[in-house]
């Protein structure tokens, strides 16, 4: 650690010249475009991220790299703030409290108070296959609800990033949504009272608290990781010597993946503390199975004020919003509609206008943020079916581990395994994987990433309808399996290949996913474009939701069977559409496009 060796990404970082726009922005302009440095430290808490402007040229402090230590120098990342790590934690609680309660939702909803229980929603010990349980929703109402939770959790960041980027800023937006997830914690642990439990009005207060906590994990969670890599301030390449002597090349792409993959092990670890949490609802109560997660919760406030004078705050800037929009519309009528032209953006570039004497306000960087942006979204596009696929549609997982053999486990137990194959695959691919391959020269870049991603969830997906297939055949209601009173002998162990495989994809698709919606949008879109990436995860869930009637006995096979067979199509598609963007630049810098913006403002002299 100390010399910062290359963990997450080890691949080479392209040049600007790979990117077709910056590059025929070089061709027209003539002349060296390589990106100069500051003279403020990285750890400097003055210095901004300078993604969308010009920096300071201290060549001496950050020396830039040749071309040929480009090609040969080691790559490794840049050291990280201790912001940065401050606001790991900051994630790491609220993730804890939110898939706290979360895992505990489809009991809570789908079964009633355990005959012979206590009457707080746990289990009558003398049964240990039995399942905790307290409002007797259903299977589907259950399914539909918490389906609904997920899609309003990830519906709601749009507007929560909006608000952000234009009006409050992220770190302000992150306060709101802690006092919003506050008092829906609060309401939940009172609603899950046994007396109201007993009395059957858990139903109301549950409710109340369940769209509150939707509506502050929307504002929190899209404002989080973006705030996260800004405290990483200066995001260029430069060349620095170890103390051994040797000279590696500081790459801002290893960087921002490292600082993803760090960030992503800390959610993971959060929500691995849902595994304490299933115990507590089965054996204990679901009172405390809320309040726990909520007494993690209250850690927020303590972070966020303990690091407040040491954290970068970015003042919201409406305009990148508003430019983004008003270049994606005129490129839209420009091309007549067709948004497969292969002249969509260079009709509305400045270069392009001037010489038909328009001006506009914009820059040649503008269009091509537009451009990589919309790429990007595109991407993010793919990965509503691969998430149908990581753990199953709504809760057919759980619902497939309470018709097996438990031997004293909660049935959603292996569903919550989830983020601790993540916690430990995460630093084997840092540490193990990843250097493997670049020792061997060995590419593996963002698309070829995403796409390893998905054929592992593919798999899982498989695995997960044989087991389906395997429980029916052995029920001792056999088709019925879901509402049969005794269960299966296959022991529940055996969700663990699907379970896995989907956590490892997430590596893969997930972390890609963080770094291209920061690496190529507007410096003051990012937390918005974070929420469209995360939208996605609402739109799986309203594909979900429109599978409700399948999730039901004996069709339970192909709620598992069919996503992945969709997901196998997808992914042929999606590299056959996307494999260019492994050499594409990863970030732009406006030097990249100003000799382009000198000649423009030449010409426009000369026509004068």
């Amino acid at each position: 650690m100390a010399e910062n060796v290359v963990g997450l990404n080890v691949h080479k970082v392209v040049e600007p010249d790979a990117d077709p726009d910056v590059a025929a922005a070089k061709a027209k302009a003539g002349g060296d475009t390589s990106g100069k440095n500051t003279s403020l430290s990285p750890d400097d808490p003055k210095v901004e991220s300078q993604s969308n402007s010009v920096a300071v040229v201290d060549d001496e402090a950050y020396p830039p790299p040749t071309e040929d230590e480009r090609k040969t120098l080691r790559k490794v990342y840049d050291s990280i703030p201790i912001a940065a790590w401050s606001l790991c934690f900051v994630e790491l609680a609220e993730r804890a409290s939110y898939y706290g309660v979360k895992a505990v939702f489809n009991n809570y909803m789908q079964f009633p108070l355990p005959p012979g229980g206590p009457g707080t929603g746990a289990i009558d010990k003398s049964k240990p296959n039995s399942h905790a349980g307290a409002l007797n929703l259903g299977l589907q109402t259950a399914s539909a609800l918490g389906l609904l939770f997920t899609f309003l959790a990830y519906v709601i960041p749009i507007f929560g990033a909006w608000i952000a980027d234009t009006k409050i800023g992220r770190y302000r937006a992150i306060v709101y949504g802690v006092l919003v997830g506050g008092v829906a914690h609060v309401i939940m642990v009172g609603g899950a009272a046994p007396a109201l439990l007993q009395a059957g009005k858990g139903v109301a207060p549950f409710m109340i608290s369940f769209f509150l906590l939707a509506v502050g994990a929307g504002i929190f969670k899209p404002n989080v990781a973006p705030t996260v890599i800004d405290q990483y301030k200066y995001q260029r390449e430069y060349t620095k010597v170890l103390k051994s002597g040797e000279k590696v090349l500081v790459d801002p792409e290893t960087t921002v993946s490292h600082i993803m993959l760090i960030f992503y092990a800390f959610v993971n670890i959060g929500a691995f503390f849902s595994i304490a949490i299933v115990y507590i609802e089965k054996y204990h109560s679901f009172w405390l199975a809320f309040l726990v997660p909520g007494i993690v919760y209250f850690l927020l406030p303590v972070l966020l004020a303990a690091m407040y004078k040491r954290t970068v705050r970015k003042p919201p800037q409406g305009s990148d919003l508003v430019r983004f929009i008003k270049i994606s519309i005129a490129a839209l009528k420009a091309s007549k509609g067709n948004v497969f032209s292969e002249q969509f953006w260079d009709k509305v570039k400045p270069s392009t206008l001037v010489e038909r004497g328009v001006h506009v306000s914009y820059s040649e960087k503008d269009v091509d943020d537009a451009r990589r942006t919309w790429e990007a979204v595109q991407i993010f596009l793919y990965i509503p079916i691969w998430y149908l696929n990581d753990g199953g549609v709504g809760n057919v997982s759980s619902n497939q581990g309470a018709a097996m053999t438990s031997d004293g486990a909660p049935n959603d137990l292996l569903t919550n395994f989830n983020p601790l194959v993540i916690i430990v695959f995460s630093p084997l691919m840092a540490q193990v994987v990843y250097p493997f391959l670049e020792r061997r020269k060995i590419k593996f870049g963002r698309i070829s990433r995403m796409t390893f991603g998905f054929i592992l969830a593919i798999i899982s997906g498989i695995i997960g309808a044989i087991v389906q297939y395997r429980v029916y055949e052995t029920s001792p209601c056999g088709y019925n399996a879901s509402t049969c009173d005794d269960v299966s002998p296959i022991s529940i162990w055996w969700q663990v290949p699907n379970i896995a495989l989907g956590a490892m994809s997430e590596i893969f698709v997930n972390v890609t996913s963080y770094e291209l919606a920061y690496a190529r949008s507007p410096e003051h879109m990012r937390a918005t474009v974070i929420a469209l990436f995360l939208f996605m995860t609402a739109l799986s869930s309203a594909l979900g939701e429109i599978l409700i009637p399948a999730i039901v006995d004996p069709t339970l096979v192909w709620a598992w069977a069919a996503p992945a067979i969709a997901l196998f199509v997808q992914t042929i598609l999606f590299w056959w559409r996307h494999r260019h963007v492994n050499e594409d630049v990863f970030m732009t810098y406006e030097e990249d496009y100003q000799e382009l913006t000198g000649d423009n403002e030449k010409v426009e002299s000369e026509g004068k």
